[in-house]
């Protein structure tokens, strides 16, 4: 008897290699033929070389783009009745309206799709109430829903996308879990940290707020360097360091904030990194000010590395942080408060210290890779 057949879909390949990374080998070792399907480029050529999977390569953008995404849709379609997949898995926005589309049309009996963040959230107008019916076209598609976040399934529920009984938080939330074997502060030396502070400019004493991710605004990011310059100028001795990749055509930064980064002697913008270990490792606390988020992979890496969060109230940020204990929340967009809070764990380093020390035991229990992998593989074999 042949495995049942399988068939994961992202946007892009970066989100099938990062952000699912490892599950598709585990669902492959685990009784399914696994297919990945996004966007071609190199990264996908990475996940079938990686995942040790099939991959196919369909081009899909992230914006609206019509006669792109009917071009898409054809293909996957034609796609789903080649290969006769039992399940389709979608994640992201553009990747879950289309294949799950093309899945209904097609007739593959079990459609999922996973909600891990909705730019709908910070759009407003005419965008909104478009945004809002591609959310229930997908949903409507969909035999299962799996908001990441308890926080998404509210939002879902309140918007009345789609009804209770499609809807299913995996586990305690998150679409990968964190390999806490790979975030441990104990595998990255002394001398690894020092080198990267000593590359930036960075004394041994100095203070580091980290932000990794991308360079947007919806990150927060215009606030977090307006807050940081405030801060800079009583604390000479704290620095920022962005990681991650700017996307200047999608959600571009004010150009006061770009000009800050590039001229600001103690913020460090060193683009996208593959050893973001180190730099957790090196930091004293990670500022994640994002608008809205899925369940933010960014903070489970940054609390299994031991580092205090500062996060804002959204949906999986404060699903991981418990204010005041174990991390801060902010509102949204809240530059005050945000520098205020920077400035107390300045003032506090014994006590800020001790609060990151919180977080690994937080992610070995509720969050580790393995738990969630084997709550996604328990539903695919409730389907078999």
């Amino acid at each position: 008897m042949t495995n049942p057949k399988l068939i994961r879909i992202t946007t892009v390949p970066q989100s099938l290699k990062g952000l699912l990374k490892g599950q598709l080998r585990f669902m492959s070792e685990n009784g399914f033929e696994v297919i990945g399907v996004s966007s071609p480029g190199e990264a996908l050529n990475d996940v079938e070389k990686n995942e040790g999977v099939k991959t196919v390569g369909i081009e899909m953008t992230r914006s609206i783009t019509p006669l792109q995404d009917l071009k898409a849709l054809v293909q996957l379609i034609q796609l789903f009745r080649k290969e006769k997949p039992q399940i389709v898995h979608t994640h992201t926005p553009k990747a879950g309206l289309l294949g799950m589309m093309a899945a209904r049309i097609a007739g593959v009996p079990h459609r999922l799709h996973t909600v891990a963040g909705m730019p709908l959230t910070v759009a407003t107008g005419f965008k909104r109430q478009l945004l809002n019916q591609m959310e229930k076209l997908t949903y409507a598609c969909a035999t299962k829903v799996y908001p990441n976040s308890f926080g998404l399934e509210k939002i879902i529920l309140n918007e009345k996308f789609t009804s209770p009984t499609k809807l299913k938080v995996i586990g305690k939330g998150s679409s990968n879990g964190i390999d806490t074997n790979e975030f441990d502060p104990n595998k990255v030396s002394e001398e690894t940290k020092r080198e990267i502070r000593n590359d930036l400019g960075i004394a041994k004493e100095d203070k580091v707020f980290l932000f990794v991710g991308r360079v947007v605004k919806d990150k927060g990011i215009n606030e977090l360097v307006e807050a940081f310059n405030s801060l800079h100028s009583k604390n000479p001795n704290a620095h920022l360091v962005i990681v991650g990749n700017f996307e200047r055509e999608l959600d571009p930064l004010q150009p006061e904030t770009e000009n800050l980064i590039a001229t600001h002697s103690h913020i460090h913008a060193v683009g996208y990194k593959t050893n973001v270990i180190d730099y957790f490792a090196m930091a004293d606390v990670l500022t994640f000010p994002s608008y809205r988020e899925g369940f933010p992979n960014v903070v489970m890496q940054a609390a299994a590395m031991q580092l205090n969060c500062i996060v804002s109230d959204i949906n999986g940020c404060n699903e991981i942080i418990t204010n005041g204990e174990n991390g801060w929340i902010i509102p949204v967009k809240n530059e005050g408060m945000l520098t205020d809070r920077m400035q107390w764990c300045l003032d506090n380093p014994i006590e800020s210290k001790a609060m990151g020390m919180k977080n690994r035991e937080i992610m070995l229990s509720n969050y580790e890779r393995s738990f969630v992998w084997n709550e996604i593989l328990k539903e695919y074999q409730k389907l078999k």
